[in-house]
């Protein structure tokens, strides 16, 4: 599994108020969610993203709530995956039980850019910064984190069992 884009860049403790507003949830559909992503934290965002982008944040991404919109959002903006040094723990598994593909990566929260490109290989966990020329050593996803994100999500994971 790959994925490639441009980045998105953000600090620490983006929480998941910021990443779709509490005033949004009584929507259900990824679309609606999608379409109030980041907007409290960046206004351009949705208006920017384009299918395959990344996020790159720095630590804690994804406190606060525990609730799945949060990270839904992200995936039906059309974001292929987020980088940070850090995850929120359940951020970090209602990511992968919706099939949004996430890496930690100090040294890729640290050194990449608002606007680079960068590539991900989802079996090695290597990320290349190609606007840079720079390569950083990401954690792989296991075998079976990949099959649960490429059916989509747990629920999809489950029923094609």
């Amino acid at each position: 599994m790959k994925a490639n884009g441009s980045v998105f860049k953000y600090g620490d403790n983006v929480d998941t108020d910021v990443i779709i507003p509490a005033r949004y949830l009584n929507a259900t559909e990824g679309a609606e969610l999608a379409r109030h992503c980041m907007e409290d934290i960046d206004k351009e965002f949705i208006k920017k993203v384009r299918p395959g982008d990344i996020i790159v944040a720095r630590k804690n991404f994804g406190c606060g709530s525990s609730r799945e919109h949060a990270p839904l959002a992200i995936k039906c903006a059309g974001v292929s995956c987020v980088i940070a040094e850090t995850f929120a723990r359940i951020f970090y598994r209602n990511s992968i039980n919706i099939g949004l593909p996430i890496i930690e990566c100090k040294e890729a929260s640290e050194r990449i850019d608002d606007g680079d490109q960068v590539e991900i290989d989802f079996d090695s966990g290597v990320i290349t910064n190609v606007t840079k020329g720079e390569s950083y050593q990401g954690q792989a996803f296991p075998e079976f984190m990949q099959r649960i994100i490429t059916a989509g999500g747990l629920v999809n994971y489950i029923n094609e069992k």
